[in-house]
């Protein structure tokens, strides 16, 4: 399969409207659209599925379904902008998420609100598509890997900060509201997307089919792939406890959604951290010890929640806390491996990195959802056994003629 790349020599990348720092939220906007889609609304949970009088699963398939369809849309807008650019491409989807999200609002039963959400999820998913591949269009080496961290660290500032404001929302307004607030987050970002100056300088010239096929190609790098499957199969550890959260703290420890709200912001701030203490621990230890001691970390923390955890909200949240920490801190090395792996195709590779994370996060849902037993030492078990699968493919893989040169980075 042929897909060749115009290269434009004049393309503005430097930002006249948004500028250096208005870029940078800009990307953190963007890449926030996962918890600002999901995290808003689990205060509400509960509640909607009182509302509809309906089952736990089904109300929770609104979850599951919006990053199912969430990963399947990152994998045709991130080709696509490789083709006709990354400005066009996210005004589109987000004009699709703003429609959606106000669909959302007015859903009249479970099942509605339920493909309200996978057109939402197909809308939004733009934005996760597209930020990474953005990053890589102006960033390079040590300046895109710190990039990368503030970036990460500035989004999970909004799954601490969301499911404050849904139980909010919720005492002045019913879940519909918050639906309508995803739809006004959307039109602010869609307002960036137009000051946006386009990144891309080489576009794929081949057909709409080929330039999806991108993503085949992208896939056969095998220093890639590796890195792809271990580093996302770490979203089911942190996706299994945000779709169970709700349910534990207001459930289980029959917590209010306001102080749930509170709990959630604690082991937020952890993910707010990791990045944050990445860079720190970077300019001292090597990027593979560092990633090796988060793996051992996300382990031990999963013990102590599958022994401890069901003594109390304070206890379980302080020993979920480290595998919090240990897996946000992952984040920004992780994607600088992956970039570095790929010099073309940055849409396909964000396309594929996104997808693959959702995908995964998707199945950690799925297990706290559908496998009976006690949701906290269900949380624990997830992390026991997957920080330890995760652990050792990394270290299978580095050891590897691919991957053996990551050792000493």
């Amino acid at each position: 399969m042929n897909c060749e790349y115009i290269y434009s020599s004049d393309m503005a990348i430097r930002q006249e409207y948004l500028g250096n720092k208005g870029l940078i939220i800009f990307l953190a906007l963007l890449s926030a659209f996962v918890p600002l889609s999901t995290d808003l609304y689990l205060p509400a949970l509960p509640t909607m599925t009182k509302y509809f009088q309906t089952q736990d699963y089904l109300t929770n398939l609104t979850l599951i379904l919006f990053f199912v369809f969430f990963s399947i849309g990152t994998l045709i807008w991130g080709p696509l902008s490789d083709k006709y650019g990354r400005r066009p491409v996210l005004l589109v989807g987000l004009i699709g998420y703003i429609v959606a999200s106000f669909l959302c609002s007015t859903a009249l039963n479970v099942y509605q609100l339920i493909f309200f959400r996978i057109l939402q999820a197909t809308g939004g998913s733009v934005a996760s598509a597209l930020a990474t591949a953005i990053v890589k269009d102006v960033y390079e080496g040590r300046k895109r890997e710190s990039i990368l961290a503030l970036v990460q660290s500035m989004v999970v500032i909004c799954p601490a900060v969301a499911p404050v404001i849904g139980a909010l929302l919720l005492k002045i307004t019913s879940w519909r509201g918050v639906f309508v607030t995803q739809a006004l987050l959307g039109i602010v970002t869609f307002v960036g997307a137009l000051a946006f100056q386009e990144t891309l300088e080489a576009r794929s010239n081949g057909s709409i089919m080929q330039t999806i096929g991108r993503l085949g190609v992208v896939l056969k790098n095998p220093g890639f792939t590796f890195l792809l499957i271990i580093f996302s199969m770490l979203s089911i550890t942190s996706m299994a406890f945000i779709s169970a959260s709700s349910y534990i703290y207001q459930d289980v420890f029959m917590l209010s959604s306001q102080v749930y709200s509170y709990y959630f912001a604690f082991n937020a701030a952890g993910m707010l951290a990791g990045p944050l203490i990445y860079l720190k621990l970077s300019a001292r230890f090597k990027r593979f010890s560092i990633i090796n001691a988060c793996f051992i970390t996300i382990v031990l923390s999963g013990i102590f929640i599958y022994a401890l955890g069901n003594t109390g909200p304070q206890a379980f949240a302080i020993m979920l806390l480290p595998a919090t920490i240990a897996a946000s801190c992952t984040r920004p090395p992780s994607t600088f491996f992956m970039l570095e792996q790929q010099k073309e195709d940055a849409g396909s590779a964000s396309s594929l990195m996104s997808s693959f994370a959702t995908v995964m996060g998707s199945a950690g849902m799925v297990i706290v959802s559908f496998v009976p037993g006690n949701l906290v030492k269900l949380v624990g078990a997830v992390n026991i056994v997957f920080g330890m699968i995760c652990g050792l493919m990394w270290l299978a893989a580095t050891k590897g003629p691919v991957l053996n040169k990551l050792r000493n980075m």
